[in-house]
């Protein structure tokens, strides 16, 4: 079985970091991409991915992984805001996986475990009151 020359598993962050900053680069966009510029942008590349699950519901949207143009269209999306959020750490010099890494431990201490298991958080109605 043959893979692809990119994929999740064989691409590094740094790679895609490095691909960003060479696309902006090559086109001197760097006075285009303020932090204002690129978080609105994501922004915007954000609601167009969000435009291909308006009106589903929570089946159908899981069912467009299972239509191979539907699934590209989102794909595409997903890509730009990606590429965005990379673009923005790139400007501000945020390392990526650092700042992943500490959300997710701030995330872990506050939404633990053996407490929300099951339940999207405080505010969801089917979590039990506290003793």
């Amino acid at each position: 079985m043959t893979t692809a020359p990119h994929q999740d598993a064989t691409t590094t962050l740094a790679e895609l970091r490095r691909l960003v900053e060479e696309f902006v680069s090559a086109r001197d966009w760097h006075h285009f991409h303020t932090p204002k510029n690129l978080a609105m942008a994501l922004a915007i590349e954000a609601a167009e991915l969000m435009e291909h699950f308006q009106w589903l519901t929570p089946e159908q949207s899981r069912q467009v992984a299972e239509d191979p143009t539907r699934r590209d269209a989102v794909a595409e999306e997903l890509a730009d805001v990606l590429c965005y959020g990379i673009a923005m750490a790139n400007e501000l010099g945020i390392d990526i996986a650092a700042a992943v890494f500490a959300k997710m431990r701030k995330n872990a201490a506050k939404y633990p475990t053996e407490k929300y298991r099951g339940y999207f958080g405080p505010d969801d109605p089917a979590l039990p009151a506290k003793a």
